[in-house]
């Protein structure tokens, strides 16, 4: 029977015709390929990394040296997947194919910003070839496939409150891991999108009108 685990969890909350590539805050999940445990264990309610979620966490903090578009803002590593706040703050060089003519291998750039599904794309890449290094290397738990799930979670974050909201839930979320819906062991999972309710909640206190939820769909990266 086909696991539909991956398009259960890894729905996105999309908006219409919004640019992915605009200036501002995303929330993003990526979570490994059948929810296995290779960054590390949650011990005493903080998140123990292993070399491998070490390395996750330095290729999340080296980005913007390789990326300026992009900003690093709250960050986890889990056993199983990463949370983290994403900040596009301008155009960024995208590299293309060199035209007919031009020696091979040669790549030229462009001005067009980094959108989020490149970042997030790009981001999985760099940390899939590093973990294939580190299985041949040192040994890390093999995997068959690919490391991280197709599809991946994300929110535009659209106002300070709800940002503060969502560095909380990333930096509770260790804490939380018994009832985390990513964890496979987990035996009362907290409701899915627990962080957008507890936003949505506070939204509707700030402004007293009740809030509704946008249309999910998957996204592929």
């Amino acid at each position: 029977m086909k696991d539909n685990s991956e398009n259960h969890h890894r729905r996105s909350i999309r908006l219409r015709d919004y640019d992915y590539a605009q200036i501002g805050a995303y929330f993003v999940t990526i979570v490994t390929q059948g929810r296995k445990c290779l960054f590390g264990e949650i011990v005493e309610a903080e998140m123990r990394l292993n070399d491998a979620g070490r390395m996750v966490e330095a290729a999340w903090n080296n980005f913007p040296k390789h990326y300026p578009g992009v900003e690093c803002d709250a960050f986890v590593v889990m056993p199983n997947h990463v949370h983290a706040v994403m900040v596009l703050v301008g155009a960024c060089p995208r590299a293309r194919p060199a035209p007919t003519g031009q020696p091979r291998g040669v790549a030229l750039t462009t001005n067009a910003s980094l959108a989020l599904p490149d970042v997030v794309h790009r981001f999985k890449t760099l940390t899939t070839k590093q973990y294939i290094d580190g299985v041949k290397q040192y040994g890390w738990r093999h995997f068959t496939g690919r490391l991280w799930q197709r599809n991946y979670f994300e929110h535009v974050i659209r106002d300070e409150a709800s940002l503060n909201r969502i560095r909380q839930y990333i930096f509770d979320n260790p804490a939380r891991w018994e009832f985390d819906r990513e964890n496979p062991d987990a035996t009362k999972p907290e409701p899915e999108y627990q962080w957008r309710m507890e936003t949505v909640m506070g939204a509707s206190v700030r402004s007293g009108q009740p809030r509704g939820v946008a249309p999910t769909k998957n996204h592929p990266s």
